[in-house]
């Protein structure tokens, strides 16, 4: 386990929202984490500030966080649309944390308001797995408990559960491998 920090500061929601989901990107590595625990924070003022600080599993997948806004003719117009956005994206997940705020300009008085939720995703099935991406995250992970040696993984089983062909599976590798010697 280990504890990661993420924050960003703007003047502007958007651009802090997206630096946010940069540093996001970057702090997570290619196997992905479990949140286990979040503290989510947001202020608003002359810059908005987001930051969490997350307690992480390294050994399990599926956790993520979503960092959404909306702007609406007042504070609950806002907020509604913000939660209108978290939504679907929380359904089916164990959420951790979550935390909505919202802002007036003091010169516009444009409202904006902003969600941030830390969530886990239930582990897909091998047979949900459908989509190329999927996979390979899943065989990155895989892979990478096992020090990235190709040599320990049975193609033929992972074919069959996958319900694709072996020389998937083998390109996938190949791929996989190739982003980590990129990293």
């Amino acid at each position: 386990m280990k504890l990661v920090y993420i924050s960003a500061e703007s003047a502007s929601v958007e651009d802090g929202v997206n630096h946010f989901m940069e540093k996001l990107k970057t702090a997570k590595d290619r196997t992905g984490w479990y949140i286990v625990s979040a503290q989510l924070n947001l202020t608003f003022g002359a810059f908005m500030h987001l930051s969490a600080l997350l307690l992480v599993d390294e050994s399990k997948t599926g956790g993520d966080l979503a960092v959404v806004y909306s702007t609406g003719g007042g504070r609950e117009a806002a907020v509604l649309g913000v939660i209108d956005k978290l939504n679907p994206i929380i359904q089916n997940a164990d959420v951790v944390s979550f935390r909505v705020g919202s802002y007036t300009t003091p010169v516009t008085r444009r409202t904006y308001a902003v969600g941030m939720v830390a969530y886990n995703r239930p582990a897909l099935q091998a047979s949900e797995v459908l989509q190329t991406q999927d996979r390979r995250e899943l065989l990155a992970h895989v892979l990478s408990l096992f020090d990235y040696n190709p040599k320990v993984l049975n193609i033929s089983e992972l074919a069959r559960v996958f319900g694709v062909s072996r020389d998937t599976i083998y390109y996938d590798i190949q791929q996989i491998l190739k982003e980590k010697k990129l990293d």
